[in-house]
C-alpha cells in the first residue's frame, strides 16, 4: 500500500496523512493515531529518503578519503569503523555517502558535498595536528564529529579519541617494570594526531624511568607488516638491539615478530612486543595457545596489547554525529575513551636482567 492508496482509504489528504505519520503538531492526537494504526494494519511504511526531503534533509552521512601516497585510509581499521557506523546509520534510517578523492582535493570536495546538500553531517578520519578540514568544515556550516583529536587546532569541535599518550605510556611502564631498557618504538606516521601522541607516551615513560632515549630505537611509517618487519630487522642488528619493543599496530606487530622469528629468537623471551589493538573482526589478537587451566575457549591473546575496539568507535561517533544534525546549536561534544592493557604471550621479563 502506498501513500494515496491509504489516504483513500482513510478519507483522509495525502498531506494529512504525512503529517500524522511524521508527527507534526497541528495534526490531532486522534487523527494522528488513527492514520497510526491503519498504516499498522495494511502494512504502510513511509519512504525514509521522502520523509527526509521533506524534513529538509538529505538522510546520508558523508564519508571523505584521501587516495593518499603517504597514508592509506582505506584499510581494516577503517572497514571495522564503517561496519560499526553502518549499524547506526540502518537504525536510523541514514545512508552513507563515501567520497574517494585524490590526494590535495578534500577542500573541494568538501565545497561540493555543502553546494548540493548531499549529506547532512561528514565523519573526519585521520586527523593529523593541524588540520585545515576541521576549520573548513566550521566554515561551510556543515555538521561533523572527528574520530581522533588535532592538537594543534584550538577552537572547540566535536570529536571522540583514545587516550594514546596514557596507552602507550602504560604500556612503555609495563615494559620497564619488567626490567626492559632498551624498549623501541616502531609508529604510524607521526604527522597523524594518534601517531603523535602514542611518541609522546613512550617519551615520557622512558625519560619519567631515568632511561636515555635513543633515536635507533624509534621508526616512524606507514602501518603495514612489511614496515614492521624492516623496523624491527633493523633494530635487532644494532650493536645493542632492544629487548622490547612497542609498536601501533596489529600490522606492524606481526612483521616485527616475523623479523624477531627469522632472527632465530623466542617471542616474548629473547624480544617482548606490546601492540595497539583495534579489536579488528577479521584481524584479531588471536589465540596462540591455550591457558593453562583456562576453560575451553578461553585463551591467551598472542600479544600483551593496549585493546580499544574500533567497531565501538564507529558506533559512538555516528551516535553523536546524529545528535549534531538533530540539535546543530548545541555545545560540541567530546570524548576520550581509555584502552585497556591486555596480557598475552609477547611479553617476558628482560633477558638481560
Amino acid at each position: 500500500m502506498n501513500l494515496k492508496q491509504l489516504s483513500d482509504h482513510l478519507g483522509l489528504s495525502q498531506t494529512t496523512v504525512s503529517r500524522a505519520l511524521n508527527g507534526y503538531p497541528e495534526v490531532s492526537e486522534r487523527t494522528r493515531e488513527r492514520v497510526q494504526n491503519a498504516a499498522e494494519k495494511h502494512g504502510y511504511s513511509p519512504n525514509a529518503r521522502a520523509r527526509g526531503l521533506a524534513m529538509g534533509r538529505a538522510q546520508a552521512i558523508g564519508h571523505v578519503l584521501p587516495l593518499s601516497a603517504q597514508h592509506e585510509m582505506v584499510n581494516p581499521v577503517f572497514g571495522d569503523f564503517i561496519a560499526g557506523a553502518g549499524e547506526v546509520y540502518a537504525g536510523a534510517n541514514y545512508d552513507l555517502h563515501l567520497t574517494l578523492v585524490p590526494d590535495g582535493d578534500e577542500e573541494a570536495a568538501y565545497h561540493k558535498i555543502a553546494a548540493k546538500r548531499s549529506v547532512d553531517g561528514i565523519i573526519v578520519h585521520g586527523p593529523r595536528m593541524q588540520d585545515p578540514r576541521i576549520d573548513l568544515l566550521g566554515t561551510l556550516g556543515l555538521p561533523f564529529v572527528v574520530h581522533g583529536r588535532a592538537s594543534d587546532v584550538v577552537a572547540p569541535y566535536a570529536w571522540l579519541d583514545v587516550d594514546n599518550t596514557r596507552a602507550f605510556f602504560r604500556a612503555a611502564q609495563f615494559l620497564i617494570d619488567l626490567r626492559h631498557r632498551r624498549i623501541g618504538l616502531i609508529n604510524g606516521l607521526e604527522f597523524m594526531d594518534f601517531a603523535h601522541r602514542r611518541r609522546l607516551g613512550y617519551l615520557r615513560a622512558l625519560e619519567g624511568a631515568g632511561l636515555q632515549v635513543d633515536p635507533a630505537l624509534m621508526s616512524s611509517a606507514e602501518m603495514t607488516e612489511i614496515n614492521g618487519h624492516h623496523a624491527m630487522r633493523r633494530m635487532l642488528a644494532l650493536p645493542s638491539p632492544p629487548t622490547a619493543v612497542l609498536t601501533a599496530s596489529i600490522m606492524l606487530a606481526i612483521g616485527a615478530r616475523r623479523a624477531v622469528e627469522d632472527a632465530g629468537l623466542t617471542l616474548g623471551r629473547d624480544v617482548s612486543i606490546i601492540t595497539h589493538d583495534d579489536d579488528l573482526s577479521y584481524l584479531r589478537n588471536g589465540q596462540d595457545v591455550p591457558l593453562d587451566g583456562a576453560p575451553a575457549g578461553q585463551n591467551v591473546p598472542i600479544f600483551t596489547a593496549t585493546r580499544s575496539s574500533v567497531r565501538d568507535a564507529g558506533r559512538r561517533v555516528a551516535e553523536m554525529l546524529l545528535a549534531r544534525i538533530a540539535q546543530p546549536g548545541a555545545a560540541p561534544e567530546t570524548k576520550l575513551l581509555e584502552a585497556e592493557l591486555i596480557l598475552g604471550r609477547s611479553t617476558g621479563p628482560c633477558p638481560h636482567a
